[in-house]
């Protein structure tokens, strides 16, 4: 591992230990966002562009070091700044985020896991370069799965930058409304688990399909045609 590595390295476990050592996790709970939003919201009103950026840079770091507490922020997102501000914040800062955590992995761990598994890594990258702009979209429209992993495990394929961050944008504004609209409704919320029902779950799945079936079928529909 060159110098910059181990930098950025030993950078990201000093910010995570101070995170858990000091318990910060604790100011990102439902209750006491519960406990501090008429505080938070008086802030927002007195200092509303520098509330915006302090909410951001916040947002930026948790998602970039795939800390807990995300869900709570979105949360806090709509109580603070409303349905539709709040939709448009959450959005750029979860998927700059979820961009540089990205970066972090290849930058960090792409070459090691490249030299031990090459051979695996290559069918991987064919297989996104073939389907990993539907692939990602699908990934980031169903919530079951962990967007943190989903950072990380992406920043270790061939895939565009620019494709990433689009289609993350694109693929996470889904939950981003649903979880921001939650947070408007702040007071009635009683935990986490309570915000997505299984019926909505459902309805995320089948429009993370979606995608993916669409492309099948076109691709079924060229092949035909071809013959």
């Amino acid at each position: 591992m060159n110098t910059s590595r181990f930098i950025l390295l030993v950078v990201i476990a000093l910010v995570v230990s101070i995170f858990f050592y000091f318990d910060l996790g604790h100011y990102l709970s439902l209750e006491t966002l519960k406990e501090q939003q008429s505080v938070i919201e008086a802030y927002r009103a007195n200092h509303p562009k520098l509330a915006i950026v302090i909410y951001m840079l916040v947002y930026i770091v948790v998602t970039a070091l795939s800390l807990p507490g995300a869900a709570i922020l979105t949360l806090a997102g709509g109580a603070v700044f409303g349905i539709w501000w709040g939709t448009m914040i959450v959005s750029f800062a979860s998927s700059i985020g979820a961009t540089l955590a990205f970066l972090a992995a290849r930058f960090l761990f792409r070459e090691s896991v490249k030299t031990r598994f090459a051979a695996r890594l290559k069918a991987i990258d064919e297989g996104v370069e073939k389907e990993g702009g539907f692939y990602l979209f699908t990934l980031r429209l169903v919530p079951v799965f962990p967007f943190f992993m989903i950072n990380l495990l992406m920043g270790l394929t061939n895939m565009r930058v620019g494709v990433f961050y689009l289609v993350s944008q694109v693929g996470m504004l889904a939950g981003t409304v649903v979880y921001v609209n939650a947070g408007t409704q702040l007071a009635k919320i009683d935990s986490l688990a309570g915000i997505l029902s299984p019926a909505l779950l459902g309805s995320f799945v089948l429009l993370g399909i979606f995608p993916l079936l669409a492309k099948k079928i076109v691709t079924l529909i060229r092949s035909k045609k071809d013959d």
